[in-house]
């Protein structure tokens, strides 16, 4: 199912983990970027909302380094990743499975009022700490603010994540979710 899209996409995604830029990825490379996502927003990592995450990074992290065989220890390439990402979360299962848990949790802290919508100040917050450039953030909002109100909701941020790292259709809304690629 890999095609030139979805290996943009996933390449990007290995550029928001690999933020010592040393062209690999490693354990503590995504448990950085939850710690930058609970930083930004304000969360202890032992809160709920902070255990939640950490919980779900490590749930993608473990599926991650089966479907590659690696240990521990183990350092992802930029192809490896992309395989990897490919196998674990290809299809609705696996990414419930494995992906869903975080994608909520980040989806979670973005909702900073609790009534189950993404404005923009939550959604900068979160690609700040992806590392989105400050000038796509607003682009990837309205992209994906599908009905023009100035939100998004719960859902549909989950769903953009869906789309964004596992499928390879370029009408996707999901496409967007870190700016123009």
């Amino acid at each position: 199912m890999s095609t030139e899209l979805l290996n943009r996409k996933l390449d990007r995604a290995f550029e928001h983990l690999d933020a010592g830029g040393n062209g690999t990825v490693e354990h503590d490379d995504l448990l950085g970027l939850g710690a930058r996502i609970l930083v930004g927003f304000g969360e202890s990592p032992t809160s709920a909302a902070g255990s939640k995450l950490i919980d779900g990074f490590e749930s993608i992290w473990r599926a991650l380094s089966a479907e590659l065989a690696l240990d521990d220890e183990g350092a992802i390439s930029p192809e490896e990743f992309r395989t990897g990402m490919v196998s674990a979360f290809a299809g609705d299962e696996r990414f419930d499975a494995a992906f869903r848990p975080a994608a909520e949790a980040i989806a979670e802290l973005c909702d900073t009022d609790g009534d189950g919508v993404v404005g923009p100040a939550g959604f900068r917050v979160m690609l700040s700490a992806f590392g989105t450039p400050h000038d796509e953030v607003e682009a990837a909002f309205e992209r994906l603010d599908l009905d023009r109100d100035r939100s998004i909701s719960v859902g549909e941020l989950v769903e953009a994540t869906r789309q964004y790292y596992t499928s390879a259709d370029p009408l996707a809304t999901g496409n967007w979710l870190f700016g123009r690629l």
